[in-house]
């Protein structure tokens, strides 16, 4: 492999920050202005912000979302987001969460998959750096190419991208009004330390909406509350260390988090503010143009009802890096990413279809027979190392 390769092989596999690279914001991006009706003296307002977020990936679509969306055909969003400031135009990164969004306005269902930030993969363009995370597309390619590794690992076409930092999260949060949450689990938190202690600390609740918050590390605590604050749900979608379930709980409570903000969408107006918007404009990047959003909300909104949360589960592996250093992966088998593709693709209501190569992008033939070698014992492709040539986002019949 040539040294700057090598060097960047190193540099990629550096030990991350670990905290959450939270898309969950990104809806909002979509909902918030496309939840109800606009009342007219915002509209000019949201048409500046929206062409302020709009970013072109710059390629050709799987498929022809123009019409998809004025037909009112069942569509799909990538979401995934950064843990930095203020977004740039030209901002580039680690994108660490990634979720896909599809809706489904003739069954007024949304559903929401995580896919793991680990999780080994092949970058369509990029395919002589394997082994590759699912969260390095982004900063290898932009946003086209991370819309093309999640195209070719699953076999569906992604119509719509939202890119989003943490940073409004707090923000947007308070702008809803807050959200109420059930915990899957007792926990308690600090942001400060990532850990269960420190100050700022938050203390949440297996099956209950109720949490408590401490200033000084515990000896004290607020009365119970119910409705999280920004700070609050930023908290409740971070802690990762101390879930049996690792980073797939995280994502779960993602989900939730998620799951919440989409349903306080329900009421705009309150958001439709210089305010809101100028935190929207700072923090998101998206391709949905304002007129894509002006049509969804008048075709896709019911789907927000009735809520569908999904992920990807992957195996445990680890390959040694430039330096020799082991390296977690998740190496999901063919089996799981095609009962993935199969739910992917009813919801979008498209024909059934195999899912795509094991790495989504072709290993190098020098790389094969690792790559094989790394694939769980149960998996059930012998020629999972290889692109089919049976597998596209769409099919004419599909469109």
């Amino acid at each position: 492999m040539a040294e700057n390769q090598t060097k960047s092989r190193t540099d990629r596999f550096k030990k991350p920050t670990h905290k959450l690279r939270n898309m969950i914001l990104a809806i909002i991006a979509v909902l918030a202005i496309t939840a109800g009706g606009f009342a007219w003296y915002a509209i000019n307002n949201a048409k500046s912000t929206i062409d302020k977020v709009y970013k072109s990936t710059g390629t050709k679509k799987a498929r022809n979302v123009s019409s998809v969306v004025s037909s009112g055909k069942p569509l799909s969003i990538l979401l995934f987001g950064t843990d930095t400031g203020e977004l740039g135009r030209t901002y580039k990164g680690r994108t660490d969460s990634m979720m896909l969004l599809l809706i489904n306005p003739k069954t007024e269902k949304t559903t929401m998959i995580s896919i793991p930030r680990d999780a080994m993969v092949a970058i369509p363009g990029y395919e002589d750096t394997f082994p590759q995370k699912m969260n390095a597309a982004y900063a290898y390619g932009s946003t086209s190419t991370a819309i093309k590794t999640v195209e070719a690992y699953l076999n569906i076409p992604v119509d719509f991208y939202a890119l989003v930092n943490m940073a409004g999260l707090e923000k947007m949060v308070t702008q809803v009004g807050g959200i109420s949450v059930k915990s899957p689990l007792d926990f308690t938190y600090s942001q400060d330390t990532a850990h269960d202690y420190g100050p700022n600390l938050y203390r949440f609740h297996k099956g209950s909406t109720g949490y408590e918050h401490s200033d000084d590390n515990g000896v004290t605590w607020s009365a119970t509350k119910h409705v999280m604050t920004g700070d609050a749900a930023l908290a409740f979608s971070r802690m990762r260390y101390d879930d049996p379930e690792g980073d797939y709980g995280r994502q779960k409570r993602q989900r939730l988090v998620l799951e919440g903000l989409i349903k306080k969408s329900a009421n705009v107006s309150s958001l439709l503010n210089n305010s809101f918007m100028t935190t929207l404009s700072k923090n998101v990047l998206t391709d949905l143009t304002f007129g894509d959003m002006t049509t969804i909300a008048s075709k896709y909104i019911k789907a927000k009802n009735n809520i569908v949360s999904e992920h990807i589960q992957g195996v445990g592996t680890s390959y040694p890096d430039a330096s020799g250093n082991a390296i977690s992966y998740e190496v999901v088998t063919q089996k799981e990413k095609q009962r993935v593709t199969n739910l992917a693709r009813k919801a979008l209501g498209l024909k059934a279809a195999t899912t795509g190569p094991a790495y989504g992008g072709e290993v190098p033939s020098t790389l094969q027979a690792v790559a094989a070698s790394l694939r769980p014992a149960d998996d059930e492709s012998s020629s999972s190392t290889e692109s089919s040539s049976n597998t596209s986002t769409e099919s004419s019949s599909d469109q």
